[in-house]
């Protein structure tokens, strides 16, 4: 034992002499060598060169978002107190007088730090107040210097702001840079993020052989600038009205598309929850603290669900048990971000309505399930598995055409053709016109609805009946309208986008962003039908679409009022979808109003009024010249207060041959014009209302169903959740 012990000490005795000659020879022979080492890895004036973030143009080339330099201010206490009396009263002084700084603050913060090299001071200075601070140093140098004194341990480092020319406008199509710009928020920021953010440079400073400072730069590499395809003016529109809505009559939400139906770049898009970019955290007037705290308290309920699965849930009486009040209003701030950044044209759900009724007829026709000419007639409503489904008319239209169908948004009209479709035929279309699918579109936050569309697999006799004309299925605004635009510019269906160019930094063209086509969808006759039938639906007489007529053009379009869920409170979805000119669309204009703020909602005059005012800004403007036969439909009414579209609770199978056909060939529509219980003919303006109106009278016995495939709650009460991969920072 003594020997094995004996025999350890030696080794490390042995070992302890090799590293001590080790030692010795590295300070005698390599001292220099390691003394750069060390020396090197120190920071003199080693610092960051900042990329500049890629700019965000219009389609025109006018700027929507830039990256302008700014400059923090940086004190190096240790130079300044290296010879206080020299540097300290003469730096103090500068920095009071160039701006405006607190002297005894100052002078407390470099004597308390009098050993760093790096206090960043002020962020975001502008380049006029460093000229100010050069020109007073450059000034003062001389005189200072005759009294040994100097200027010493105040410096600038770069860094870029981002700003937005434009404040608010188009802040949901734009999105915002966070603080640092390396990450966007919601918009074109956060989608293009990596072609937007450039690498940082650097600037390193180390000892050569000789100690001598010496620098490599490695500079930085700024972003790309990415053109889209917005148009500025356009979305200056599209804001003015939305907002003069909302001071006139307001509602729950209102939502615009505006698009072009030929290759779908979105030319602007808007909702009312518009924000200032530059400040985007500022909250809206409407976020009141007992709101703030009100959407706190339900969301720390979840976020207490989510992280105790097995545990009792919260309470509003429990939850300050296991959150503070801080917290509260901390989880609810963040909410209200949320709401406030989501962007409803692509994030938000809702039963469309009548607008679906163009895909109900363009499915039939390419299915050679109607010629078109077919004549059938509405009592008004049809029982379908147990539901009596009232058509738009509490009267019924009698005899009507699938044209008429279309002019006066006859349910009855479209639940027959969907019974002639059949079920299979009907979903396929569904499915290849993009409902319950992302359409792709190069913004953050789609949703696709999968969850709220029946299939084949899933749909009974009455989702059939109530699919065909916009009910018991959710979509988005950006789904409609893409399909809208495959339908109408002839069967092609094109991807949304938001971008046409990504330029590098000296403004050549790296990527050209060019439409793609995903599908073809209808064809060439189904077309010219849609339209023909949709141009009469605003000019002729009987057409709900009246209040969208813009004099001189050729403006076609559908309205919709949906039912909202649950039914018996009567509120309601209402929308139009229009273009112009109708026999070649080149634009195409989407409004979608949620409950708007009067007794009596469901007019769809409401969405077609705003439509009607936008596209007679943005036509001139695009240079779409007026057509001087497009007078030459009879008109009806005008801009009367909207009757609703074919969206009461009335669908249901009739009992008299669901499937059979009760349409005569191409026979003109001259039957008995349907008539009240005391014999009374209708009034024709009853027959014939100048918009959708759905009007549930009391003691009314109709029932639309009243749920979506695994959901039993609106779509549109979903705001509390957070743009799809973007945090609240």
């Amino acid at each position: 034992m003594q020997e094995k012990l004996a025999i350890t000490v030696l080794v490390i005795t042995l070992a302890l002499f090799a590293l001590v000659m080790v030692l010795y020879n590295l300070m005698t022979h390599k001292k220099e060598d390691f003394n750069q080492i060390v020396l090197s890895q120190q920071q003199y004036d080693s610092r960051i060169i900042p990329f500049k973030r890629g700019d965000i143009l219009d389609r025109n080339g006018t700027y929507l978002a830039a990256s302008e330099k700014v400059y923090n201010l940086i004190l190096d206490p240790k130079q300044i107190m290296s010879d206080p009396d020299a540097y300290l009263e003469p730096s103090v002084t500068a920095l009071t007088e160039c701006f405006g700084y607190d002297r005894n603050e100052i002078m407390n913060l470099i004597q308390e730090k009098k050993d760093k090299q790096y206090v960043r001071y002020t962020k975001q200075l502008t380049y006029e107040d460093k000229t100010k601070y050069d020109k007073y140093k450059l000034d003062k140098t001389k005189a200072l210097k005759k009294e040994k004194k100097d200027i010493k341990g105040i410096w600038f480092e770069d860094e870029y702001k981002r700003i937005y020319p434009y404040n608010s406008m188009g802040s949901k199509v734009i999105g915002f840079a966070n603080g640092d710009g390396m990450g966007g928020t919601g918009g074109i920021e956060q989608f293009y993020n990596t072609t937007l953010m450039g690498i940082n440079g650097r600037e390193y400073g180390y000892l050569n052989d000789d100690s001598n400072l010496e620098r490599v730069i490695k500079p930085s590499s700024n972003g790309n600038t990415v053109v889209s395809t917005i148009d500025v003016n356009i979305q200056k529109i599209v804001e003015k009205y939305i907002n003069e809505w909302e001071q006139q009559t307001g509602s729950k939400k209102v939502g615009v598309i505006v698009m072009d139906p030929n290759n779908a770049e979105i030319l602007a898009m808007a909702d009312d929850k518009s924000f200032d970019l530059n400040n985007p955290r500022d909250l809206r007037p409407e976020f009141t603290p007992d709101l703030l705290r009100q959407l706190g308290i339900k969301e720390a309920i979840d976020d207490f669900k989510r992280k105790n699965k097995d545990a009792q849930p919260l309470t509003e009486e429990t939850v300050t048990q296991h959150y503070s009040d801080e917290q509260i209003i901390s989880l609810g701030t963040q909410v209200a971000w949320n709401q406030t950044w989501r962007n409803f044209t692509i994030s938000d759900g809702f039963e469309p309505g009548s607008t679906e009724k163009i895909f109900t007829v363009s499915a039939a026709l390419e299915e050679g399930a109607i010629t078109g000419q077919e004549v059938f007639d509405c009592n008004r409503f049809l029982e379908v598995g147990g539901h009596k489904i009232k058509c738009v008319s509490r009267f019924g239209h009698g005899p009507i055409t699938v044209e008429q169908g279309l002019m006066k948004s006859c349910n009855v009209v479209m639940m027959r053709i969907a019974q002639q479709i059949g079920k299979d035929k009907f979903y396929k279309y569904q499915q290849m016109f993009g409902f319950g699918s992302k359409t792709g579109i190069d913004l953050p936050g789609e949703a696709d609805n999968k969850s709220t569309i029946y299939t084949v697999d899933n749909a009974g006799p009455t989702d059939l009946a109530t699919n065909s004309f916009g009910q018991n299925f959710n979509c988005t605004m950006i789904q409609m309208a893409a399909a809208y635009g495959s339908v109408i510019n002839g069967g092609s269906y094109y991807e949304p986008h938001v971008i046409k160019q990504i330029l590098n930094e000296q403004g050549a063209v790296v990527k050209k962003v060019d439409p793609v086509l995903v599908r073809e969808t209808v064809s060439e006759p189904t077309t010219k039908f849609i339209n023909e039938a949709l141009f009469k639906t605003v000019n002729a007489e009987g057409g709900t679409g009246g209040a969208a007529k813009v004099a001189g053009y050729k403006v076609a379009g559908k309205t919709g009022t949906a039912e909202k869920i649950p039914r018996d409170k009567k509120n309601y979805v209402v929308s139009f979808c229009g273009y112009a000119p109708a026999d070649n669309p080149q634009v195409l204009v989407y409004v979608v109003v949620d409950e708007p703020h009067v007794e009596d909602q469901p007019h769809s005059t409401y969405a077609s009024e705003i439509f009607q005012k936008i596209m007679a800004d943005i036509l001139p403007y695009l240079n779409i010249f007026p057509d001087t036969d497009a007078e030459g439909v009879p008109s009806g009414d005008g801009a009367k207060l909207p009757e609703q579209e074919g969206i009461t609770s009335e669908t249901t199978a009739a009992s008299e041959g669901e499937g059979s056909s009760q349409e005569t060939t191409a026979q003109e529509t001259t039957a008995a014009v349907p008539t009240l219980e005391n014999g009374q003919t209708v009034a024709p303006e009853d027959l014939n209302p100048s918009e959708e109106y759905v009007n549930r009278q009391e003691g009314d016995d109709s029932e639309l169903p009243a749920s979506v495939p695994q959901d039993t709650s609106e779509s549109l009460e979903s705001e509390s959740q957070s743009i799809e991969e973007t945090t609240a920072q």
